[in-house]
């Protein structure tokens, strides 16, 4: 890789930007980029809850880099805290264009879950 740092936590989530999901300059719409950090979040909270999780907070949100069309986007997350009944979860977002292997890091934000029951109310998140 050509950065110094590398990607920290566990892939969960990787897709192709595409065309539909560019904005008015023709670069990736950050709330397309957004949505897929949360989505990534999510599956690694509700992984540690085994259960259902919810968003209550973005935290430092940052767009490090634009993401182009046909770049390959990676998300990490990484559990940096666990509380009673909620999750804080570092998401960073890499991406690699289709004529290289190296990646580059794009974005980075905390998002916070809180694991629920069946009835939507929060429980521990260990059981």
């Amino acid at each position: 890789m050509s950065d110094e740092k590398t990607p920290k936590g566990q892939l969960v989530i990787q897709i192709l930007a595409m065309p539909a999901d560019t904005n008015a300059n023709g670069d990736i719409f950050g709330g397309w980029l957004v949505s897929h950090m949360d989505m990534g979040a999510a599956i690694a909270a509700r992984r540690r809850a085994k259960s259902r999780v919810v968003t209550v907070a973005i935290d430092e949100m940052a767009f490090l880099k634009p993401v182009y069309v046909g770049d390959t986007v990676c998300c990490y997350a990484d559990i940096v805290k666990v509380g009673h009944t909620s999750l804080k979860i570092k998401i960073e977002v890499w991406s690699m264009g289709l004529q290289t292997t190296d990646q580059k890091q794009v974005a980075q934000g905390y998002f916070t879950f809180v694991a629920i029951d069946e009835e939507r109310k929060p429980h521990l998140v260990d059981r």
